[in-house]
Order: structure tokens, then C-alpha cells, then sequence
């Protein structure tokens, strides 16, 4: 057995800041959940349907490991990405740095992880590893999947080998801090305007708060286009975004720089936030109650507060720019 030594497998709401927290302790950096979210500027909104999808997906963070990649430019990371369409060079990929006493960040499809709840094809499930047997796969996973965790190694290369939407080939990466780290704190600042500008200007109408609009206009209409409203909810407030589609997340980060940075239009966006993540939880729940009563009055309420969404956060978004 392979194990890398002083690993602390917390898991955490969100895959991905739960494999940047074990590869940044590993490195002596320990920062909050929020905090790994905000500083990757994790936020934001997709309004995505097609007919061939089972139900209309609301997504409330930024691209599969486009937070990764954030965080590490943001801090003066060295990432380091392996891709390959070779499982055995994959396997390579993994077991040099962990050999090396180094942990290793996965993207795959948690469909294939023995130990994953949900039967689900998701190709931009993201875990750490830090050791492996003859058999087995050691993962650290969110605290919903269980933490620490394992996998059979034939489980964990059908899963990094799996083609589809939001899947990467066999992508491996690991994270290392320089010999003088930035101070993470100065930071904060341009992360959150950078986050509220790409927000605002998202290029297409199923983006940013135009996008939650467009969701206002069309969630009335689901009762006719999907049966499956429960899943929609369950995903909003459960499927490892921290409550409120990301939005409680983003909440308490702005709510950690306003212990650090004394600015009027910081403060102003933390109130916003927080209402807005109020009122995200009563959207999952009127959705949920749509899918129980097949009652559209319940899918209109969730229309009127969508709207009231993409008026909040676009004003909270415009104060966070000016810091």
C-alpha cells in the first residue's frame, strides 16, 4: 500500500474546493471553503436545456476546474495538468506524485466511484487521491459522499475514462506554492471584482443574471417539460453546492473579506448575497413542492422570485465591482 502521509480528508459541500483543500494543506495553506471558492471566482449562473437532456439544468458556478485554474493564477500556484487518452500513461500520471509523497487532484465521472450515492453520469466530479493497494483507490470525496473514501481501481479508470459532456481525458493535476507565496489576502479584492464583471458581462442571455431573467420566464413552463422537478431541487440545494445554488458559499467568502477589507460597496454586496441566498433556498423548495402537487401556482411564485434574483444580483454585482 501507497499512502501520502499527513492527510487530513476533510470533505467539505463542493468536489472541487474539497481536492484543492487537501492538496493546498498538504502544502501548509489551509483557507476556508468560502474562501477557495471566492478566490477562484467559483460564481456563477447557466440557464442550460436541449431536448435530449432528461430536465433543464440551473448551474450556479463557473465551468469544471475553471476554479481550479483561477485559484492557482490568482496565488502564484504552480499547476501542473496531465491529460492523456492512455489509461496506462493516466495511471502514471497518478501514482509518480503520490509515490513522491505528493497528493493528486482527479476530474472523472462520479457515475463509475463505487462508493458515489447517486447513479448519475457527471463528468466534471472532481476528487483528490492520496494512496493506492493492489486493489484499491484512496480518495477524499465531499462530506455527502463520505469524506475519505475508496474505490476500486477498475472503477477508477472507467470513470476517467468516460466520454461526455463536461468529461476531460484522464486529467490529472497537482498544486504547489512558491518559495514566497503571495499573501492571499491581498487578493481579495480583485477576485471579487473579477468574479462581478465577468458576471455582468456574460456574452449570451443564458448567462449571469440575464440568464437567471431567462430562468424566471421559463421555469412556469416546467410542469411540460420535465416530471422530474425533485431532482431539479435536490441538485440546486444538495447536489454539493453548499445550499442556495452556490450562493450561500459566495455569501459567507464575502462575508470572511469583510473582516479583512473595510469597504462600503463589500458590505453593501454581502447584504445583497445573503438575501439572495434566502431566496434561492424558496426557489429549490417551491420547484420541489411543483414536482409533489404538479400545482404550476408553485413554479409561477418560483418565476416572480427569480426575477427578483436577477435584480438582486445584478445590483449586488455592480456594488462588488466598484471595490
Amino acid at each position: 500500500m501507497t499512502i501520502v502521509r499527513g492527510i487530513e480528508a476533510r470533505g467539505m459541500h463542493h468536489c472541487e474546493t474539497t481536492a484543492l483543500g487537501v492538496l493546498l494543506r498538504h502544502e501548509g495553506l489551509d483557507l476556508s471553503e468560502p474562501m477557495l471558492f471566492g478566490l477562484g471566482g467559483g460564481l456563477s449562473f447557466v440557464y442550460w436545456d436541449s431536448k435530449s437532456m432528461p430536465f433543464p439544468f440551473l448551474g450556479g458556478r463557473v465551468k469544471p476546474f475553471e476554479l481550479t485554474r483561477n485559484l492557482a493564477a490568482r496565488l502564484g500556484l504552480t499547476l501542473t495538468v496531465k491529460e492523456t487518452t492512455s489509461p496506462r500513461k493516466a495511471w502514471e500520471n497518478v501514482a509518480t506524485p503520490i509515490d513522491a509523497g505528493r497528493p493528486v487532484g482527479l476530474q472523472l465521472d462520479s457515475y463509475h466511484l463505487d462508493y458515489f450515492g447517486s447513479k448519475v453520469h457527471f463528468g466534471g466530479h472532481v476528487v483528490a487521491m492520496y494512496g493506492y493497494d493492489e486493489q484499491h483507490a484512496y480518495l477524499v470525496d465531499t462530506a455527502q459522499q463520505g469524506g475519505a473514501v475508496r474505490t476500486t481501481l477498475d472503477s477508477l479508470a472507467r470513470a476517467r475514462a468516460e466520454r461526455g459532456p463536461m468529461t476531460a481525458r484522464h486529467r490529472s493535476f497537482t498544486l504547489t506554492l512558491p518559495a514566497n507565496p503571495l499573501p492571499w489576502q491581498d487578493q481579495l479584492r480583485p477576485a471579487i471584482r473579477d468574479c462581478a464583471e465577468t458576471f455582468l458581462a456574460a456574452p449570451i442571455a443564458n448567462l449571469g443574471h440575464r440568464g437567471i431573467a431567462k430562468a424566471a420566464r421559463l421555469v412556469p413552463g416546467w410542469l411540460d417539460r420535465t416530471a422530474d422537478l425533485a431532482q431539479v431541487a435536490m441538485l440546486m440545494e444538495r447536489g454539493g453546492t453548499g445550499g442556495a445554488l452556490f450562493r450561500a458559499l459566495y455569501r459567507d467568502f464575502l462575508a470572511e473579506c469583510a473582516l479583512l477589507v473595510d469597504d462600503p460597496a463589500l458590505r453593501a454586496g454581502q447584504r445583497l448575497y445573503e438575501e439572495a441566498a434566502v431566496l434561492w433556498t424558496e426557489v429549490s423548495t417551491l420547484i420541489e413542492k411543483a414536482g409533489e402537487s404538479r400545482d404550476p401556482a408553485h413554479l409561477e411564485q418560483a418565476g416572480t422570485v427569480l426575477r427578483d434574483l436577477a435584480r438582486i444580483e445584478e445590483d449586488a454585482m455592480r456594488r462588488l465591482q466598484q471595490l
